[in-house]
């Protein structure tokens, strides 16, 4: 449901409620709340997984992330910026967000490949610990700086932190990866964030990375199984109330929005 700031005046209210046939659904009243509840309890679950997984990602970035790696990152996106992008004359360029990632009731999916149709020159961001972030800051500040517009993918585990970013007016990606993904079969450049992490801190460390990918792997595949099992349900939902929606009442109500916005 949306609400209307401005009712009548700029917005109108789109009742669909109409539709239903109240007689017939109260047949299966029973049914209906049982599993309403059942779907909101797999949410709930999922949502507690992920930010469980979220919690201890972040954890693990705290411990790597020094002002050391910091520096690294920053002198690698100045080298980047300087080796790739020249200035353009409209100055400074824009930012735009959008999510190229989701965690799925089919698991992590990342949509790769409409990355590269804007951006056939891709930098693959190997990145276990999820420490790109640190990298893609800059090199978005520095693009847009240069005058180009770029798009800012936020990280859907950690919305206010960068998993991708792409500059479609250059043909140039940034594209975070783990192991076993492959967004390019020859990516222009291979990057392994890790590597800016100092080697003590990393032989240091690695008992607490291991923890992190093994624990936050299965609480990735609760969540995933969860948000599944919340599908199935939604589907069971939709095949209760299907028989009882006038959907032809619902399509002359389309019409006559259509008509209704057509004509201002």
């Amino acid at each position: 449901m949306v609400e209307p700031k401005y009712p009548g005046a700029v917005e109108e209210y789109v009742n669909l409620g109409r539709a239903y046939q109240r007689e017939g659904l109260q047949e299966v009243k029973g049914e209906l709340m049982s599993c309403m509840t059942g779907y909101k309890a797999c949410y709930q679950r999922a949502y507690r997984c992920l930010g469980a997984a979220a919690a201890i990602q972040e954890d693990l970035r705290a411990t790597l992330t020094t002002p050391a790696l910091e520096e690294r990152l920053a002198k690698r996106a100045r080298g980047i910026l300087s080796r790739e992008l020249k200035a353009r004359p409209a100055l400074p360029g824009q930012v735009k967000q959008r999510f190229l990632g989701a965690v799925t009731h089919k698991g992590v999916m990342t949509l790769y490949d409409t990355a590269l149709i804007q951006c056939p020159k891709v930098y693959e961001l190997h990145d276990r610990c999820g420490l790109a972030h640190g990298l893609l800051t800059h090199l978005l500040s520095g693009a847009v700086a240069k005058g180009y517009d770029v798009v800012a993918c936020p990280d859907p585990m950690a919305p206010q932190r960068l998993a991708h970013l792409l500059i479609p007016q250059a043909g140039l990606a940034f594209l975070s990866v783990t192991p076993g993904q492959s967004p390019a079969e020859k990516p222009w450049r291979r990057v392994r964030i890790e590597t800016g992490v100092g080697g003590d801190l990393m032989r240091r460390s690695r008992p607490r990375i291991r923890f992190a990918q093994k624990v936050g792997e299965a609480l990735m595949e609760e969540a995933v199984a969860s948000l599944a099992q919340a599908k199935s349900m939604h589907d069971d939902l939709e095949a209760i109330y299907h028989p009882y929606v006038d959907f032809s009442l619902v399509d002359r109500t389309a019409q006559e929005l259509a008509q209704t916005i057509l004509e201002k």
